[in-house]
C-alpha cells in the first residue's frame, strides 16, 4: 500500500512525507540530524514533491567505471533491485555503532574492568547467614525455601570477559546492551552447589556484594539489578555510565562458574537437581518413585557455563564475513518490529544468531552472501522448519554418552541444540511463541516472494504490536490466579522445574488448552509477557504477580468465527466422554437434521457483532472449568469499539442484520423493476449507488411509519410536513437506485431532450410501480422516490450515452469535439462508476464479512473530529478496502477493532504527497500496471488532488477525492490520527480495563475560533452522537410495524440545511466543521487571509465594516456583527455563539 517512507532512506530514491514515524524509536541525534538535512535538500524544488535529478548530458551519458560496474553486478546477484539496496544500506547504517561511540564504550568498559576486580572480598559464612550483606542492598533473588545447605565468600572474579553481540558488531541500535561475564574463583564453589538452588542463591549474592560496592563509585549514573531473558532465578547487574553518556550503553554483568566446574552429565534434561523434599517441604514418597526431571533449572546452570564458547563460535563463523553479520542485524530488526524477542522465552538476537551458524555449517548460507540474502535464507528456513516437531543441532560429535533429540523434544516444546550437544538454545521458546515466528516468516517470505516496491518498508520498517496484529486479545490479570491454575492442573513437577514461577509453569498447559478449544475458529495464538522492570538495589525482587499480566492474542479465521456449534461425536462413540469431560455442563446430546445424535455445545449469539465474540464464551468457560480462573479475571478486547456503531435500539447488534435487510429489500425491488410491463424501454440494468447497499453506512436505515401526530398531511401531494409545535422528525435518508435502459435509436441526441425523455422515464416508472405492485411512489424530473417495506429507494434512470453527449463541444465553425465538461463528469460518475464502486464493494464485504464494520468505525470517527464533510464516503470506504485487499505485513482484519486500528496506523503514517492509494478492487491491476500508474503519478502530481485513491476503474483522476480534502484538512486527520493510534492502543492493551474508549472520538474543540452550539430538539439523529444522550426527544416514528400509506420527509435535517446556509453566507471568511451524526456543535474556524484589509468596495460590504488606515478607507470583517448573524440565521435552532479566541484581531 505504500506506507510513508521514513526519515532513514536516501533522498531521491524515497521521498520525505508529511508526517513521519521513526523507524526505530530512539535512534540517536545522528538520524535526526541526517534526516533534517535530507529533508532541507529534497523540499525547496516543490514544497516536498519528489523531483527527479537534473544531470548534464556529459553526466548522463558518461561510462561507467569499473566500481560502478562491479557494483551493479552485485546488485544484480546479491539483491533484487538498486533500491532495496540503498534501503538496506541506509538501515544498517541507521542501527549500526558509530566508531565514536565504540572508542566511548571501550573506555567504560576499561573503567567497569578495573572496578570490579578492586571490589574487596568477604570471609566465609553459611548461606543462610546475610548478615554480612549492608543495609542498603538486597539479595536479588526469592529465596523459597529459605534453608539451603552450603557456604558462601565473596573474592574478586577470577577473569572478567566481554561476550554476546557487541564483541560481533551485531548489537543493534536504539538499546546498546554490553554482556559481560564475572567468572567467579572455583574457592567460592562447591561440588554439589547444583543441587537446591545453591548455585543461583551464591550467584545473587556476588551480584549483591557487587552492586554495593559499584553503586557508591561516582563512575556509575545508576546500579540497578534486572532478570536475564526474563528468568527470575538469574539476575544481572545493570551499569550505566554517568553524565551524557547514561543512555549510551547498558552494560550487563553476568557471573558465571569456572570452566569444567559442574559435570555435564549431571545437567541432561533427564536428571533432577532440585530435590522434592527441600523444594516442597515434604518427606519423598517411600514408593520409590524417581524425582522428577528438572529440564529448564538444568538449562540455566549450563547455560553460565556456555557464555565463552558460544562466543568463540560466532566469532569463528561471522568474524570476517560482514554479509553474515549485516544479516544477523537485519532479522534482529524483523525481531524486534514484530515484538517477538521480548520477555521471558523471547525468539532473541542471540537465537538467530546461532541459526545463521547453524546454515552457515549445514552450507544452506554462504559467507560471501549479501545481508539480504542471509535474511531471506533464515525466514527460508524458519517458514518451513518446524522446531517442535523436528530440532537441530550444532553438534557433529557421535559420541553414544550425548543425549538424543528425542530426550529434548519430550523435556522442551522447541529444541535447538548447541554445539556441545547438551546445551537447548530453545529452552525458553514456548511452541506458541516459535509458530508465531514461524507464522511471521511465512507472511514475510511472500511479501518478498512479490518483489513489491515497498516490501522493504512493509517487512522491516512497520511496526506489529499485538494489539494490531491480532483480532482479539485477551489479558489475564491479576497473575496470582495462575497460582491456582497450577494447583488445578496438578504442575508441581513444572514449578519445582521453574523454581516456583507458576506463570511460567502454566503457560504451556493453558495454551493448549486454549487451542483446542477454539480449534477452527482459530488460526494462531500467541503470548506475549512483559519485560520485568529494572529494580533498584535496595528493593526486593520482583514477585511473579508484580509482573504485570499475561497477554494472549487471537488471530481468527472468519469462516469459522460465526459459527454458534460445536459438533461432536455420537454418543455412543468411546471419544463421547472426552468431550464431555473437555466442555464439561456446556456439553449436551442433540439430534440433528440427518438423524444422528451427537454430543455438542452450542453458544448464545444472536447478532453477528455477538458471534465474532464467541471466542470469549470459549475462553472464560474453559478457564473457569480447568484453570479456575474466573471470568473477572479474564479482560477480553475483543468487541469494545462496538458500541460506536451501534443503534439506539440495537445495544446488541452492529447493525449487520439491519443492513442485510434493507439489502434484501433492495433485491426485492430491484426484481419488481426487471418485471415491470408497459415501459416504452426495458430495464438493463439496476444497481446500488448507496452506502446501505455496500454494506458501509455508519448506522443502516430502519423501516419507517411516520407517526400522523408529528406531521401536517399534505393530501394532494401525498405527503407529509413537519409541524413546528413538535421536534424535528427522524432523519430518513433515500437508498440510491440507478435504472439502466436499454439504448435505442429513439433516444434524441439533444442533452436538454434526453433529460426530458429521462423525466418522463421518472412519470411512468413511479405510475406502473404504483399500478403493478401497490407501491408509495412520488415522481421528480431527475428521480423517482419509492417506499417499499418501511424503506425508501431513490431510482433514477440512466442512458449510457448520456455523458458522451454532454461532453460535446461544438466549435464556431461547426466541428463537434469530445471534452470532459463537470456535467459529463459528475454524471459518469453518479451513473456508472459509482454502481460498479458499489457492486465490488458488496463483493468485498461477502469476502471478509469484518469489512463493514472496520468501514463503519473509520466513518464514524471522521465524521466524529468534525471532517466528515470533506472526505466523500466513497473515498474513506476506500481506504478501509486497501486495509483488506492489502493488507500486508499483516493479515486482513477479521474484527473491527484491529482494521480500526490499522485505518488510523495507514492515515497517520501514508505519503499522501508522493504516493497515490492504490485500492486493487477484484485483483484487477497487474504489478507492470501498478508501476505504470505511480509514474504516471509523480509525472501529473501538481494536477491531482491532494489525496490521490487509485482503482482499476478510476486510474488517473481519483474522482472521489477530486472535490476535497485540502491540504490542511487532510493534514488535520494525519495528526489526529497519529494521536488517537497511541492512546487506543494503550487504553485496549490496559489489563485492567479499556476504560473510557469513547476518548479518541470526542473531537479537540479547543481549536476552534467560534463554537456555535445547537439545540438538541431539532437535531433528528441526536442519538447517534459519539456520547449517546441519556434521554432525547421523540422523533415521531410508531415502533409497531405495519404499512404506511404516506411517503416520509425525506433528508430533513436543520443542522445540515444551517450549515449550508452558513458556508454561502460566510464561506469566503470562515471554516464551518459538524458532525453529521448528533453533533451538537459547529466549529468556526476563520481564515487568516478573510482578515486582511481590503480596499473599499461599496459591492463587497457584506459582512465587512469600514475603517480608515493611514489615511485610506479599508474594509475589515465586523466579527460581532457576523456573530450575531450566525444566531440570527439559526434562530430556534442555535442556542448559543461562543467566541473562543482574539485571533480576529485586525
Amino acid at each position: 500500500m505504500g506506507p510513508a517512507p521514513t526519515g532513514e532512506q536516501l533522498c531521491g530514491a524515497i521521498g520525505e512525507p508529511e508526517v513521519m514515524e521513526p523507524a526505530l524509536e530512539g535512534t540517536g541525534k545522528e538520524g535526526k540530524k541526517a534526516s533534517s538535512r535530507k529533508r532541507t535538500l529534497a523540499e525547496p524544488p516543490a514544497k516536498g514533491l519528489l523531483q527527479p535529478v537534473k544531470l548534464s548530458r556529459a553526466e548522463l551519458y558518461k561510462e561507467p567505471t569499473n566500481e560502478e560496474l562491479n557494483h551493479l553486478r552485485e546488485t544484480e546477484i546479491l539483491f533484487h533491485s538498486s533500491l532495496l539496496r540503498l534501503q538496506v544500506e541506509e538501515l544498517l547504517k541507521e542501527v549500526r555503532l558509530s566508531e565514536k561511540k565504540k572508542d566511548r564504550i571501550d573506555a567504560f568498559l576499561r573503567e567497569v574492568n578495573q572496578r570490579v576486580v578492586r571490589v574487596p572480598s568477604v570471609p566465609e559464612t553459611e548461606l543462610t547467614d546475610q548478615a554480612w550483606l549492608p543495609a542498603g542492598v538486597r539479595v536479588p533473588l526469592h529465596q523459597v525455601p529459605y534453608a539451603v545447605k552450603g557456604c558462601f565468600r565473596f573474592l574478586p572474579p577470577a577473569q572478567v570477559t566481554v561476550v554476546g553481540s557487541y564483541l560481533l558488531g551485531t548489537c543493534i541500535r536504539p538499546d546498546i546492551n554490553v554482556d559481560v561475564a564475572l567468572t567467579m574463583p572455583r574457592e567460592i564453589l562447591q561440588d554439589k552447589d547444583g543441587l537446591n538452588q545453591r548455585y543461583f542463591r551464591k550467584r545473587a549474592l556476588y551480584l549483591a556484594h557487587l552492586a554495593h560496592h559499584l553503586a557508591q563509585d561516582p563512575l556509575f549514573g545508576s546500579v540497578c539489578f534486572s532478570y536475564t531473558n526474563g528468568c527470575h532465578l538469574k539476575p544481572s547487574l545493570l551499569l550505566r555510565p554517568r553524565g551524557k553518556d547514561e543512555r549510551l550503553v547498558t552494560v550487563r554483568l553476568h557471573p558465571c562458574p569456572p570452566p569444567d566446574f559442574f559435570r555435564p552429565c549431571r545437567l541432561l534434561p533427564t536428571k533432577n537437581n532440585v530435590r522434592s523434599a527441600w523444594y516442597r517441604g515434604q518427606s519423598p514418597a517411600g514408593d520409590g518413585s524417581p524425582e522428577p526431571p528438572t529440564p529448564h533449572y538444568n538449562t540455566w546452570v549450563l547455560q553460565d557455563t556456555a557464555l565463552e564458547s558460544h562466543l568463540q563460535l560466532l566469532s569463528t563463523m561471522l568474524g570476517s564475513a560482514q554479509g553474515l553479520k549485516d544479516g544477523v542485524a537485519l532479522l534482529k530488526v524483523w525481531l524486534r518490529q514484530r515484538e517477538l524477542d521480548k520477555g521471558q522465552g523471547g525468539f532473541t538476537g542471540f537465537l538467530v544468531s546461532m541459526l545463521v551458524v547453524f546454515l552457515v555449517s549445514t552450507h544452506k548460507i554462504h559467507t560471501t552472501m549479501s545481508g539480504y540474502q542471509v535474511l531471506r535464507s533464515v525466514l527460508q528456513f524458519l517458514a518451513t522448519t518446524d522446531l517442535t516437531v523436528n530440532g537441530i543441532s550444532l553438534c557433529l560429535s557421535s559420541d553414544p554418552s550425548l543425549p538424543a533429540l528425542a530426550d529434548f523434544h519430550q523435556a522442551f516444546s522447541v529444541v535447538f541444540l548447541d554445539s556441545s550437544g547438551r546445551l537447548n538454545l530453545c529452552a525458553d521458546v514456548t511452541a506458541s511463541t516459535y509458530h508465531q515466528v514461524q507464522y511471521e516468516a511465512r507472511l514475510s517470505m511472500t511479501l518478498l516472494d512479490s518483489r513489491a516496491d515497498d516490501g522493504f518498508q512493509l517487512l522491516l520498517m512497520t511496526p506489529k504490536p499485538m494489539i494490531r496484529a491480532f483480532d482479539h486479545v485477551l489479558h489475564l490479570h491479576p497473575l496470582s490466579r495462575l497460582q491456582a491454575a497450577c494447583h488445578r492442573l496438578k504442575l508441581w513437577p513444572e514449578l519445582q522445574d521453574n523454581g516456583g514461577d507458576y506463570v511460567s509453569a502454566a503457560l504451556g498447559p493453558l495454551t493448549t488448552l486454549l487451542e483446542q478449544g477454539l480449534g477452527t475458529r482459530l488460526k494462531l495464538l500467541a503470548h506475549s509477557r512483559p519485560p520485568v522492570p529494572e529494580w533498584g538495589i535496595s528493593q526486593d525482587p520482583p514477585k511473579h504477580k508484580d509482573s504485570g499480566s499475561l497477554t494472549l492474542g487471537l488471530l481468527l479465521r472468519p469462516e469459522g468465527l460465526t459459527s454458534v456449534l460445536e459438533l461432536g461425536p455420537e454418543a455412543d462413540q468411546p471419544e463421547a466422554a472426552k468431550f464431555r469431560q473437555f466442555w464439561g455442563f456446556r456439553s449436551e446430546l442433540r439430534r440433528f437434521q440427518d438423524g444422528a445424535i451427537r454430543e455438542a455445545v452450542v453458544w448464545e449469539a444472536a447478532s453477528m457483532s455477538q458471534k465474532r465474540l464467541i471466542p470469549h464464551q470459549v475462553v472464560t468457560h474453559l478457564l473457569a472449568l480447568h484453570t479456575d480462573i474466573p471470568e473477572t479475571c479474564v479482560h477480553y478486547v475483543g468487541g469494545p469499539l462496538d458500541a460506536l456503531i451501534q443503534g439506539l435500539k440495537q445495544t446488541s447488534s452492529t447493525g449487520e442484520e439491519a443492513l442485510a435487510v434493507a439489502v434484501c429489500c433492495y433485491d426485492d425491488l430491484s426484481r419488481l423493476l426487471w418485471g415491470l410491463e408497459g415501459l416504452p424501454l426495458t430495464v438493463s440494468a439496476v444497481q446500488g449507488a448507496h452506502p446501505v447497499l455496500r454494506y458501509t453506512e455508519v448506522f443502516p436505515p430502519t423501516p419507517v411509519r411516520p407517526a400522523s401526530s408529528f406531521y401536517e398531511p399534505l393530501q394532494e401531494r401525498s405527503s407529509l410536513l413537519p409541524r413546528l409545535d413538535k421536534p424535528c422528525p427522524a432523519y430518513v435518508e433515500p437508498m440510491t437506485v440507478v435504472c439502466h435502459l436499454e439504448g435505442s435509436g429513439q433516444w434524441p441526441q439533444d442533452a436538454e431532450a434526453v433529460q426530458r425523455v429521462r423525466a418522463a422515464f421518472q412519470l411512468r416508472l413511479a405510475e406502473l410501480l404504483t399500478q403493478q405492485h401497490g407501491l408509495q411512489c412520488r415522481a421528480t424530473a431527475t428521480h423517482t422516490d419509492v417506499l417499499k417495506d418501511g424503506f425508501v429507494f431513490r431510482i433514477r434512470v440512466a442512458y449510457q450515452r448520456e455523458p458522451q453527449i454532454l461532453k460535446e463541444v461544438q466549435s464556431p465553425e461547426g466541428m463537434i469535439s469530445l471534452r470532459d465538461t463537470p456535467a459529463s463528469l459528475h454524471l459518469e460518475r453518479d451513473t456508472r462508476q459509482l454502481p460498479l464502486l458499489t457492486s465490488a464493494l458488496h463483493g468485498l464485504q461477502q469476502q471478509h464479512p469484518a469489512f463493514s464494520g472496520v468501514a463503519r468505525l473509520a466513518k464514524r470517527w471522521v465524521r466524529a473530529q468534525l471532517l466528515g464533510e470533506d472526505f466523500t464516503d466513497e473515498s474513506l470506504d476506500l481506504v478501509a478496502a486497501a486495509l483488506f485487499l492489502h493488507p500486508e505485513p499483516f493479515t486482513p482484519p477479521s474484527s473491527p477493532q484491529v482494521g480500526f486500528l490499522r485505518f488510523l496506523y495507514l492515515v497517520s503514517t501514508f505519503d499522501w504527497k508522493n504516493n497515490p492509494l492504490i485500492v486493487n478492487l477484484n485483483n484487477e491491476l497487474t504489478v507492470e500496471e501498478q508501476v505504470e500508474i505511480r509514474s504516471g503519478f509523480l509525472a501529473a502530481r501538481t494536477q491531482l488532488p491532494v489525496m490521490v485513491i487509485v482503482t482499476p476503474q478510476d486510474r488517473k483522476h481519483s474522482v472521489w477525492t477530486q472535490d476535497g480534502p485540502s491540504a490542511q484538512i487532510l493534514q488535520q486527520l494525519v495528526v489526529l490520527a497519529a494521536e488517537a493510534l497511541p492512546m487506543l492502543e494503550k487504553q485496549l492493551m490496559d489489563p485492567r480495563g479499556p476504560g473510557d474508549i469513547r476518548t479518541v472520538f470526542r473531537p479537540p474543540l479547543d481549536i476552534y475560533d467560534v463554537l456555535i452550539r445547537l439545540s438538541p430538539r431539532h437535531i433528528p439523529r441526536h442519538r447517534q452522537a459519539v456520547d449517546s444522550p441519556a434521554a432525547s426527544f421523540c422523533r415521531g416514528l410508531l415502533s409497531q410495524p405495519g404499512p404506511s400509506s404516506l411517503m416520509p420527509v425525506l433528508g430533513y435535517d436543520p443542522p445540515q440545511l444551517y450549515l449550508m446556509q452558513l458556508r454561502e453566507a460566510f464561506g469566503d471568511l470562515a471554516l464551518f466543521f459538524y458532525d453529521q451524526h448528533g453533533g451538537e456543535v459547529i466549529g468556526v474556524l476563520w481564515k487568516p487571509t478573510s482578515f486582511q484589509p481590503q480596499p473599499f468596495k461599496a459591492s463587497s460590504t457584506k459582512g465587512r465594516m469600514v475603517m480608515s488606515r493611514g489615511g485610506e478607507l479599508v474594509m475589515v470583517p465586523n466579527v460581532e456583527a457576523i456573530l450575531e448573524d450566525f444566531a440570527v440565521l439559526g434562530e430556534g435552532l442555535v442556542q448559543t455563539v461562543e467566541a473562543r479566541s482574539e485571533r480576529w484581531t485586525v
